[in-house]
């Protein structure tokens, strides 16, 4: 709920304002505004509002937008859009028919929604018209498939004086000339590759399974798909697809078939590499539904020897945890039928033997598409064959399985629901078991130019082939850079497992690494990029022959996030598996150092560091990964400190000048681990000063702000500084640091009066009236940021 705040896209803004422009221009361009083309999912529907709110606050007129749409559906999605960015609040501007558009174009509405199959005309006639006003811009939502036509022709013959504008996710066709007749060329573009380039949509890879299942008529597939596209819109032709393309239909819907697919996506499903979520195309609601029901019988054989291999004495802790976490993800894993409903689909659906209820009641109770949407809600693969394939946004849906004939921009919308960014998520992968990718192939070379010159469209999907290329190339690239650093990869991955040879090599190869940060960087994001792609790869057995350098790779990774105790941009699940061959590894090895300089989470003592011999220590072994940890374990130190007492800020800087110095260049590794060795003594004299001035460190923290920067202070007007510090923290928290004291006025204002009533009877004549102000209020900033709201001990 509540308004959401937007701020436009570069191509959002360009485009918009473009948009304006023509509407400016409408008179010399007979209300042509133009065809607004921005790839799926790159934001299009926003932009409608940013479009239609920029013309009522920069243009002068009585506006009206009538906002047109293919399907209720979109219409409700487009609807909210506006609704929830606070352009719209008249929830009855929707118009069931033509007779109610032209009541609604009488009256004062900013915004008019309806469907373009309102505008159908009785056979043989002209639509009539229902408004002559000028001031009216009609915005058309993907309505220009090319059994559109006459509508828009016939919406062209109700508003002859509005102004049109056609925004669409995929690029007209050749045979849409009617559709350029009613809005124009295109007034914006930014086509697939700009939308991937700037990552507002990710790449599309092709995966073409199982082709001994295939169908070759393609004649026929192109009508039928033709004839499914058109069923959208009407569900009762579906009846007329089995009558007139019988053979193909049960073709397509033949037991052993879809037997043979079923297990295929199952397998496929759990061997990816990533966790997205995933759709299943059926080329109807009965097939979704018999899709549904061999996916889940696959799925129960799939977890039962899943169970059965993980009660094997054979397997190692590796296999073992690798096996549970498939048990727990394939257990808690829900899948949901997702189709609209029709007359009489109960009797139906029972007469092929099929349960649609239980579909309908889930469908009804449960919020289907906020589960499916939600990327931590088990709902992972959802079986349709209309619905959820057009202004559907699920960002963590990463699979599509495409089984049903499809062309141009049908194909093209559906495709798109796996373009979306989200986090980890390399790429959309289109997994085809029905060869549609002809159609395909044939659409791009239709994708038709604007009058004055051609329009690039960019290539809107990939071949699976690319991502290996991709692979390999990365792996390339990060041998590369460890060739450069005297890092010999093969001899890593040739020495034994067990013994300290290998674990050996990996450390000197890490201590290369830290010789250079931006190459350090360079290798880092490499890694992340490489298991990524692998990832998106599987489960392809192309992915093999890399898996070996692969995993090697991560181990220097993992073992460079153990040194440093911080994430490495890619710290995700995919990283337990190296984690656990890092623990083998160090387990098989015999290992005869220890490290010089622990680096651990828990509270380090400065006291007890040996300063004497850690010069000594860095003289031996590997200086950079000793010199890391130094480096590490005072940060958490200083960090530590910071937050107990921030008049500690300018150790803090004083530390980071001399990392960049360091990164910069300008010290050598002996001289910066001399550098942290000095600042390692200075911090521990910090440390013990709270027991040198015989105060807690909370105290310590008070006494600190009321005394810095430089104050000149006699010893008795230091003793009561400290009586000050002590009495306020006992008052505030005896009395004053209640539960969530900083969410009311008046529990702040108590805390500020207390801080007032003993800083003013215990401080010395020398703070004077200004001074003192000054120090209530640094007192209260203090207090309010490090006591949230908790009794002493509370």
């Amino acid at each position: 709920g509540g308004t959401i705040k937007l701020v436009a896209r570069y191509h959002q803004y360009l485009g918009v304002n473009r948009a304006v422009h023509a509407v400016e221009k409408r008179r010399e361009n007979g209300g042509k505004l133009g065809v607004f083309w921005h790839t799926q999912g790159s934001g299009k529907s926003y932009s409608m509002v940013f479009f239609s709110r920029k013309v009522l606050r920069k243009l002068a007129g009585n506006w009206t937008f009538v906002v047109v749409t293919d399907r209720m559906e979109l219409d409700e999605q487009i609807y909210k859009n506006f609704a929830s960015c606070g352009a719209i609040t008249e929830a009855e501007a929707r118009a069931e028919s033509g007779s109610e558009l032209k009541r609604l174009l009488t009256e004062d509405h900013r915004y008019v929604f309806t469907l373009i199959q309102k505008f159908h005309a009785e056979r043989g006639k002209a639509y009539p018209q229902i408004s002559d006003r000028d001031d009216v811009i009609v915005m058309t939502d993907e309505a220009h498939r090319s059994q559109y036509d006459v509508f828009a022709l016939n919406m062209r013959n109700a508003l002859p004086n509005a102004a049109f504008i056609g925004f669409t996710g995929t690029p007209l066709m050749a045979g849409e000339e009617k559709t350029r007749e009613v809005f124009g060329d295109y007034v914006s573009v930014y086509n697939f590759s700009q939308a991937v380039e700037d990552r507002a949509t990710l790449p599309l890879y092709y995966e073409n399974r199982i082709p001994g299942l295939q169908l070759v008529n393609e004649g026929i597939n192109e009508e039928l798909a033709g004839i499914l596209e058109e069923a959208e819109l009407q569900p009762d032709l579906e009846e007329k697809i089995k009558r007139e393309f019988a053979r193909d239909y049960y073709l397509i819907t033949d037991s052993d078939r879809l037997d043979r697919i079923a297990a295929d996506v199952v397998d496929h499903f759990v061997e990816r590499g990533e966790a997205g979520k995933a759709m299943y195309i059926a080329i109807d609601k009965k097939t979704a539904v018999k899709m549904y029901n061999r996916v889940q019988a696959c799925w129960q054989q799939r977890l039962k020897k899943v169970k059965k291999d993980l009660v094997s004495y054979k397997l190692s802790r590796r296999d073992s945890e690798q096996l549970q976490r498939l048990n727990s993800f394939m257990k808690e894993t829900d899948m949901a039928v997702v189709v609209s409903q029709s007359q009489n689909e109960m009797k139906d659906f029972e007469k092929d033997g099929l349960d649609i209820l239980t579909h309908r009641k889930r469908l009804r109770d449960e919020r289907l598409d906020v589960r499916f949407k939600d990327p931590d809600d088990p709902l992972r693969l959802v079986f349709v064959c209309a619905m959820w394939m057009t202004g559907f946004d699920a960002p963590a849906c990463s699979t599509i399985y495409l089984d049903k004939p499809m062309k141009n921009h049908t194909l093209m919308q559906t495709i798109a629901r796996a373009n979306r960014v989200f986090p980890d998520k390399n790429n959309g992968l289109i997994v085809d078991y029905y060869g549609v990718f002809r159609n395909l192939e044939k659409a791009l070379g239709l994708y038709g130019t604007a009058r004055g010159g051609s329009t690039e469209t960019g290539q809107p999907v990939e071949f699976k082939q690319k991502l290996v290329e991709a692979l390999a190339d990365a792996i390339a690239a990060a041998r590369t850079l460890c060739a450069e650093r005297e890092i010999d990869l093969d001899a890593i991955l040739k020495a034994p497992a067990t013994g300290f040879a290998k674990l050996g090599l990996i450390q000197d190869a890490v201590e290369k690494l830290l010789g250079d940060v931006q190459a350090l960087d360079r290798f880092r994001s490499t890694v992340a990029y490489i298991n990524r792609l692998y990832k998106a790869i599987l489960p392809d057995m192309a992915a093999n022959q890399y898996a070996a350098d692969r995993s090697l790779l991560l181990v220097l990774i993992e073992s460079l996030r153990r040194l440093s105790g911080g994430g490495d941009g890619d710290d995700d699940s995919a990283l337990d598996d190296v984690r656990e061959q890092v623990r083998q590894l160090v387990d098989d090895s015999i290992v005869s150092e220890g490290y010089i300089i622990p680096v651990s989470t828990e509270k380090v003592d400065l006291s007890q560091m040996p300063f004497d011999t850690l010069e000594q220590m860095i003289s031996q072994g590997r200086k950079r990964t000793e010199a890391e940890r130094l480096k590490k374990l005072l940060e958490h130190k200083l960090n530590e400190m910071v937050k107990m007492n921030r008049t500690r800020l300018d150790l803090l800087e004083k530390f980071r000048a001399l990392i960049d110095e360091y990164n910069m260049g300008s010290h050598s590794v002996e001289m910066f681990f001399r550098n942290l060795t000095r600042f390692a003594k200075e911090l521990s004299e910090e440390e013990r000063r709270s027991i040198q001035e015989k105060l807690t460190e909370e105290e310590l923290a008070i006494f600190d702000l009321l005394t810095k920067p430089d104050m000149k202070l006699s010893d008795e007007d230091i003793r009561q500084v400290k009586k000050a510090a002590k009495d306020l923290l006992e008052t505030l928290q005896r009395e004053k640091l209640v539960l969530d004291w900083r969410k009311q006025q008046e529990t702040r204002a108590g805390v500020r009066v207390a801080i007032e009533d003993v800083l003013d009877r215990d401080l010395p004549d020398c703070f004077n009236p200004v001074l003192f102000q000054h120090k209530c209020s640094t007192i209260y900033e203090h207090v309010y940021d490090a006591y949230p709201g908790m009794r002493a001990g509370g």
